[in-house]
């Protein structure tokens, strides 16, 4: 499907725990999906004088309606950078979006 929306690959990374022998959880490296996504900047709203060398920065992404994964945990890998998902991001009905993308997801990175 052609699309004028311009898309670009990022990474869920989804954390996988298994437990070892006494039931304890062992975190295990996360498994990698790519997804094309709408990729654009996140609110500056938090960006003050208080924290001049931790700000956070963000993405808000928006995933196809392809996408069948929840997000609740995961981070993703915009650009070469790891992002958290921020909360447990639901999809919009299909009746109120007509175009190709459903799930609007913010990411953020805390530096400092």
């Amino acid at each position: 499907m052609l699309s004028l929306i311009p898309t670009e690959a990022v990474t869920v990374l989804r954390p996988t725990v298994e437990r070892d022998d006494l039931g304890e959880p062992v975190e295990t490296e996360a498994s990698r999906e790519e997804v094309r996504c709408v990729v654009c900047p996140g609110a500056t709203a938090d960006m003050d004088a208080t924290r001049p060398e931790g700000v956070t920065v963000a993405y808000t992404l928006h995933f196809p309606k392809t996408y069948a994964g929840g997000l609740r945990g995961c981070s993703v890998e915009v650009r070469g950078t790891r992002y958290d998902v921020v909360g447990d991001p639901q999809r919009t009905t299909d009746a109120a979006t007509p175009g190709p993308f459903n799930m609007t997801v913010e990411v953020t990175r805390a530096d400092g």
